[in-house]
């Protein structure tokens, strides 16, 4: 960003008043010829400076349109989705004349986004939050959704496929040690403040997931060991599924096709509870 004229001139003169031989140049005056002659020195500076920022927007404008577009490029601009607002003509961005900030907030329906590119084009992955949790567009809002993307994709990119689908579904049955002076052989807390709070750990660490990320298993047992009357958390079985595909175990990680997973019923997640009387 190209500076002032007055930040300049003043940067002029406390390089003229720092350097020794230019000593005799001392009036405070501002009309004193020398303080003119930086003030005309500044003007000049400052035009050029303006000149070389807009040469340096027009590049980056040239570039912009002429280079294909990054992964992160297309994850942003579903982001910028506008539900309900035309796009400017020919142009990838909207006109927000008369809508508040809280209007085009409320416009933006795309809460996550993530792009995987394919042998052929590129998936596009989204979703929306609902209830405080992530879930698929409507089935109303994905074609205009999608319509969007299209007309700002990049020629060429082809096909571009869009998705915003229902959580993969997990299944997990655990084993849990606790301890007896916390915890109830329901895992309930004695002290009656939580009633599960195994359970509640477990669908808490999957919203903590990012989005189109990996569930480790190890990491989940991290986060259960951090639950208070914990001592042993084991992991027995771990199911998961997309779509109406039959469930496949897994050992040690498993990336959602959705993006994101949950358990979606409560028998879907079995707990057994042991006494672990000595500390460990």
């Amino acid at each position: 960003m190209a500076r002032t004229i007055t930040e300049i001139q003043d940067d002029i003169i406390n390089r003229i008043k720092a350097t020794a031989g230019l000593a005799d140049l001392n009036s405070t005056s501002k009309v004193a010829v020398w303080r003119l002659w930086t003030y005309i020195v500044a003007v000049s500076v400052w035009a050029l400076e303006n000149l070389f920022d807009l040469h340096k927007n027009e590049v980056n404008t040239l570039i912009n349109e002429k280079a294909p577009h990054s992964l992160r490029w297309y994850a942003n601009k579903a982001k910028d989705f506008q539900y309900g607002s035309e796009l400017v003509a020919e142009e990838d961005y909207y006109d927000n004349t008369g809508l508040s900030e809280e209007d085009v907030a409320e416009q933006k329906i795309i809460a996550f986004s993530a792009v995987v590119e394919q042998a052929k084009g590129l998936r596009l992955k989204v979703a929306r939050i609902v209830n405080g949790d992530l879930d698929a567009l409507s089935t109303i809002q994905l074609p205009a959704f999608e319509e969007y993307m299209n007309r700002i994709k990049d020629a060429g990119v082809n096909p571009l496929v869009v998705e915003s689908l229902p959580a993969d579904s997990l299944k997990l049955s655990l084993t849990i040690y606790y301890n007896p002076l916390v915890l109830d052989n329901t895992g309930s807390r004695l002290d009656g403040t939580d009633p599960d709070p195994v359970g509640k750990k477990v669908r808490e660490y999957l919203k903590t997931l990012p989005f189109n990320g990996t569930m480790v298993l190890a990491y989940l047992v991290d986060a259960l060991q951090q639950v208070d009357g914990v001592v042993i958390p084991h992991i027995e079985q771990a199911q998961a599924r997309y779509g109406s595909l039959p469930y496949t175990a897994f050992d040690v990680k498993y990336s959602p096709d959705a993006g994101y997973l949950r358990i979606l019923n409560a028998t879907d997640l079995t707990i057994s509870y042991i006494p672990q009387s000595a500390i460990i």
